[in-house]
């Protein structure tokens, strides 16, 4: 683990040294995001957060898809990252979460979130986002972050 970014935001990150997620990161710290997971993040081109995973067969509905439960889960994941910088001095909770289905997710694909903070105010973080797949979207989410204690 880098110590380095732990001490200026709060996070806890590995940069992943090498194979096909080299030069993304991961957080550590929430257990079942790493249960659930693995999920990566990276900065854009453009300077926003993009958010990766490879579905698994563990994230499989009955259908041979990814679960909705699933891609529920790695867009949480997706919030805190696309908010990170309005949170580095707080922790926080998902006060709302809210998506619709718009595409279906093979086992083995590339599936990238990306995403704004549209709102940050002084206790709640309005953000939004998308999940795509091979740039066709499958997943439009929106969401509010309450804000529940500063970082220690």
């Amino acid at each position: 683990m880098d110590g380095t970014e732990a001490q200026t935001t709060g996070w806890v990150h590995e940069v992943v040294k090498d194979g096909e997620w080299a030069g993304w990161s991961m957080y550590g710290a929430d257990p079942f995001e790493d249960h659930a997971g693995p999920f990566y993040y990276r900065m854009g081109e453009d300077g926003r957060p993009v958010c990766a995973m490879r579905p698994e067969p563990k994230h499989m509905n009955g259908g041979g898809f990814m679960h909705g439960g699933a891609l529920m889960t790695f867009a949480d994941y997706c919030l805190f990252v696309i908010a990170r910088d309005a949170l580095k001095d707080s922790r926080s909770v998902t006060a709302t979460f809210n998506s619709e289905f718009v595409g279906a997710v093979p086992p083995g694909c590339l599936l990238e979130c990306t995403g704004d903070v549209v709102k940050a105010g002084r206790s709640m973080i309005f953000v939004r986002g998308i999940m795509a797949v091979e740039g066709e979207p499958v997943l439009s989410f929106s969401a509010v972050l309450k804000k529940t204690a500063p970082r220690a």
